[in-house]
Protein backbone atom coordinates (compact mmCIF):
# COMPACT_ATOMS: atom_id res chain seq x y z
CA UNK A 1 0.00 0.00 0.00
CA UNK A 2 1.23 3.51 -0.70
CA UNK A 3 1.91 6.10 2.03
CA UNK A 4 0.86 9.21 1.25
CA UNK A 5 1.97 12.47 3.09
CA UNK A 6 0.17 15.48 4.20
CA UNK A 7 1.65 18.79 5.16
CA UNK A 8 -0.72 20.40 8.00
CA UNK A 9 -0.55 24.60 7.88
CA UNK A 10 -0.41 25.66 11.51
CA UNK A 11 -1.77 29.54 12.21
CA UNK A 12 1.89 30.81 12.48
CA UNK A 13 2.50 29.67 8.90
CA UNK A 14 4.45 26.73 10.29
CA UNK A 15 4.54 22.90 8.68
CA UNK A 16 3.81 19.29 10.42
CA UNK A 17 4.13 16.28 8.54
CA UNK A 18 1.67 13.99 8.30
CA UNK A 19 2.01 10.50 7.14
CA UNK A 20 -0.81 8.06 6.82
CA UNK A 21 -1.37 4.71 5.29
CA UNK A 22 -4.82 5.14 3.73
CA UNK A 23 -5.29 6.69 0.45
CA UNK A 24 -7.59 9.29 0.19
CA UNK A 25 -11.32 9.24 -0.87
CA UNK A 26 -11.47 8.94 -4.79
CA UNK A 27 -12.60 12.03 -6.36
CA UNK A 28 -16.47 11.78 -7.31
CA UNK A 29 -16.86 12.40 -10.51
CA UNK A 30 -19.55 14.61 -12.40
CA UNK A 31 -21.93 17.39 -10.64
CA UNK A 32 -22.32 15.52 -7.46
CA UNK A 33 -25.87 13.26 -8.82
CA UNK A 34 -23.90 10.43 -9.07
CA UNK A 35 -20.97 8.64 -6.95
CA UNK A 36 -20.51 9.43 -3.32
CA UNK A 37 -24.51 10.26 -3.29
CA UNK A 38 -25.42 8.30 -0.12
CA UNK A 39 -21.98 9.67 1.72
CA UNK A 40 -23.65 13.12 1.58
CA UNK A 41 -26.30 13.07 4.47
CA UNK A 42 -30.15 12.97 3.80
CA UNK A 43 -31.45 13.50 0.50
CA UNK A 44 -32.16 16.88 -0.91
CA UNK A 45 -35.53 16.29 -0.78
CA UNK A 46 -35.82 15.63 3.25
CA UNK A 47 -33.69 19.01 3.72
CA UNK A 48 -36.35 21.31 1.41
CA UNK A 49 -39.25 19.78 3.74
CA UNK A 50 -37.82 20.10 6.64
CA UNK A 51 -36.95 23.29 5.98
CA UNK A 52 -40.37 24.23 4.61
CA UNK A 53 -41.73 23.09 7.85
CA UNK A 54 -39.69 25.24 9.81
CA UNK A 55 -41.31 28.40 8.10
CA UNK A 56 -44.66 26.91 8.86
CA UNK A 57 -43.77 26.48 12.83
CA UNK A 58 -47.15 28.06 14.87
CA UNK A 59 -47.29 30.61 17.72
CA UNK A 60 -46.65 27.70 20.25
CA UNK A 61 -43.77 25.94 18.25
CA UNK A 62 -41.75 29.30 17.86
CA UNK A 63 -42.50 30.24 21.46
CA UNK A 64 -40.69 26.33 22.28
CA UNK A 65 -38.07 26.61 19.85
CA UNK A 66 -36.66 30.63 21.68
CA UNK A 67 -36.61 28.14 24.90
CA UNK A 68 -34.54 25.30 23.13
CA UNK A 69 -32.41 27.07 20.64
CA UNK A 70 -28.71 27.72 21.15
CA UNK A 71 -28.55 25.26 23.87
CA UNK A 72 -30.47 27.17 26.18
CA UNK A 73 -32.40 24.56 27.59
CA UNK A 74 -29.52 23.46 30.81
CA UNK A 75 -26.92 23.06 27.41
CA UNK A 76 -28.93 19.95 25.69
CA UNK A 77 -29.06 20.62 22.16
CA UNK A 78 -32.09 20.60 19.99
CA UNK A 79 -32.91 20.93 16.12
CA UNK A 80 -36.38 21.56 14.72
CA UNK A 81 -38.11 19.28 11.90
CA UNK A 82 -35.82 16.46 12.23
CA UNK A 83 -36.68 13.64 9.71
CA UNK A 84 -36.90 10.01 11.73
CA UNK A 85 -37.99 7.90 8.87
CA UNK A 86 -40.95 8.67 7.01
CA UNK A 87 -41.69 11.04 9.97
CA UNK A 88 -40.24 15.12 10.66
CA UNK A 89 -40.27 15.61 14.58
CA UNK A 90 -40.99 19.17 15.92
CA UNK A 91 -37.65 19.03 18.19
CA UNK A 92 -35.22 16.45 18.90
CA UNK A 93 -32.22 16.79 21.38
CA UNK A 94 -30.47 13.95 19.43
CA UNK A 95 -27.88 13.19 21.70
CA UNK A 96 -30.33 12.52 24.28
CA UNK A 97 -32.56 10.85 21.79
CA UNK A 98 -35.75 12.76 23.03
CA UNK A 99 -38.37 14.06 20.79
CA UNK A 100 -40.52 16.96 21.77
CA UNK A 101 -43.77 17.46 19.97
CA UNK A 102 -46.55 20.17 20.12
CA UNK A 103 -50.11 19.25 19.30
CA UNK A 104 -53.03 21.43 18.78
CA UNK A 105 -56.24 19.61 19.50
CA UNK A 106 -56.33 17.82 15.88
CA UNK A 107 -53.81 15.54 17.58
CA UNK A 108 -56.23 14.10 20.52
CA UNK A 109 -56.57 10.78 20.30
CA UNK A 110 -54.92 10.46 16.68
CA UNK A 111 -54.14 6.99 15.72
CA UNK A 112 -51.61 8.15 13.06
CA UNK A 113 -49.89 10.00 15.96
CA UNK A 114 -49.78 6.46 17.60
CA UNK A 115 -48.01 4.75 14.89
CA UNK A 116 -45.83 7.51 14.33
CA UNK A 117 -44.60 7.46 18.20
CA UNK A 118 -44.37 4.06 18.22
CA UNK A 119 -41.84 4.08 15.09
CA UNK A 120 -39.77 6.82 16.96
CA UNK A 121 -39.71 4.90 20.16
CA UNK A 122 -38.44 1.45 18.18
CA UNK A 123 -36.04 3.84 16.28
CA UNK A 124 -34.77 4.54 20.14
CA UNK A 125 -36.40 8.31 20.74
CA UNK A 126 -38.01 8.65 23.43
CA UNK A 127 -41.69 10.90 22.45
CA UNK A 128 -43.28 13.73 24.80
CA UNK A 129 -46.39 15.84 23.64
CA UNK A 130 -47.27 18.86 24.50
CA UNK A 131 -50.55 20.92 24.38
CA UNK A 132 -49.90 24.10 22.08
CA UNK A 133 -52.08 26.04 24.76
CA UNK A 134 -49.98 24.47 27.27
CA UNK A 135 -46.67 25.50 26.06
CA UNK A 136 -48.08 28.96 25.24
CA UNK A 137 -49.50 29.71 28.78
CA UNK A 138 -47.77 27.06 31.23
CA UNK A 139 -44.21 27.13 29.52
CA UNK A 140 -41.93 26.91 32.91
CA UNK A 141 -44.05 23.74 33.71
CA UNK A 142 -43.49 22.69 30.24
CA UNK A 143 -39.91 23.50 30.27
CA UNK A 144 -39.42 21.30 33.95
CA UNK A 145 -40.80 18.49 32.04
CA UNK A 146 -38.18 18.62 29.50
CA UNK A 147 -35.59 19.13 31.77
CA UNK A 148 -36.82 16.30 34.01
CA UNK A 149 -36.80 13.54 30.89
CA UNK A 150 -33.14 14.49 29.53
CA UNK A 151 -31.82 14.50 33.29
CA UNK A 152 -33.26 11.08 33.27
CA UNK A 153 -36.21 11.68 36.02
CA UNK A 154 -38.95 10.39 34.16
CA UNK A 155 -38.61 6.63 33.38
CA UNK A 156 -41.65 5.09 32.45
CA UNK A 157 -44.59 5.95 30.63
CA UNK A 158 -46.72 8.77 31.58
CA UNK A 159 -50.36 10.11 30.34
CA UNK A 160 -51.39 13.33 31.78
CA UNK A 161 -53.85 15.81 30.72
CA UNK A 162 -51.19 18.18 29.23
CA UNK A 163 -48.13 15.79 29.03
CA UNK A 164 -47.67 12.55 26.95
CA UNK A 165 -44.43 10.55 26.90
CA UNK A 166 -43.58 7.27 25.44
CA UNK A 167 -40.38 4.86 25.50
CA UNK A 168 -37.77 3.79 27.34
CA UNK A 169 -35.48 6.65 28.28
CA UNK A 170 -31.98 6.37 30.05
CA UNK A 171 -30.83 8.95 32.26
CA UNK A 172 -27.70 10.38 32.40
CA UNK A 173 -24.56 7.79 32.64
Amino acid sequence: MDVFVFSVLHGAGTKDKVVTLVPPSPRLRGEGKGEGQSMRGPKETIIKRARSLRRQDNDAEYKLWLELKDRRLNGYKFVRQFPIGPYYADFVCRERKLVVEVDGSQHAENEYDRRRDAFMNNEGYAVMRFWNVDVLNKSNAVLETIVAALDGRLREETAANDLIFTGYFRGKS
